[in-house]
């Protein structure tokens, strides 16, 4: 198997998309933060002294699908069509669970951009509550689906 990201001598390189089908291209991607009953609550009640959380969250997704190419070393900068952000929330667990999904019409697929989002948005709200709650855990982090380009198209099994 060779590695798309290695040259023959074994060097790090970006790989050359020039030759590869423009296609429409999307990529959902999920996370969840389960947090204490008492960050929840401040959370839902817009009482958080860092402003309004989930807001701010999905605002900082946004950027993070932007901005993928910049932290992820070998991702090339895209020109996304969309970005879309949702919030499902389970009260009884104290869970939030971001679903970030992201579009382009290009040479190469967005699934980066979309884990790099939901990853951002789930750190941010971990940032804007940690002085409450500092025992948060960030998980499920994954591609959801995949649609478009050589490959084809995935769609994660319930």
């Amino acid at each position: 198997m060779n590695l798309t990201h290695l040259d023959k001598n074994n060097k790090p390189k970006m790989v050359d998309v020039s030759d590869k089908e423009q296609t429409k291209r999307v990529a959902i991607a999920s996370g969840k933060i389960t947090m204490s009953k008492e960050a929840f609550e401040i959370i839902e009640s817009d009482k958080n002294k860092k402003g309004p959380v989930l807001q701010t969250a999905i605002i900082s997704a946004i950027m993070g699908a932007k901005k993928t190419h910049e932290i992820i070393p070998m991702c090339h900068p895209l020109m996304l069509s969309g970005i879309e952000c949702d919030v499902e929330k389970d009260e009884k667990s104290y869970i939030y669970k971001l679903i970030v999904s992201v579009k382009n019409s290009g040479q190469t697929g967005v699934e980066m951009e979309a884990l790099t989002a939901t990853s951002i948005g789930l750190l941010t709200i971990y940032d804007m509550v940690k002085a409450i709650d500092k025992s948060m855990i960030i998980s499920d982090i994954m591609l959801e689906v995949k649609s478009g380009g050589k490959s084809g198209d995935f769609k994660r099994e319930s």
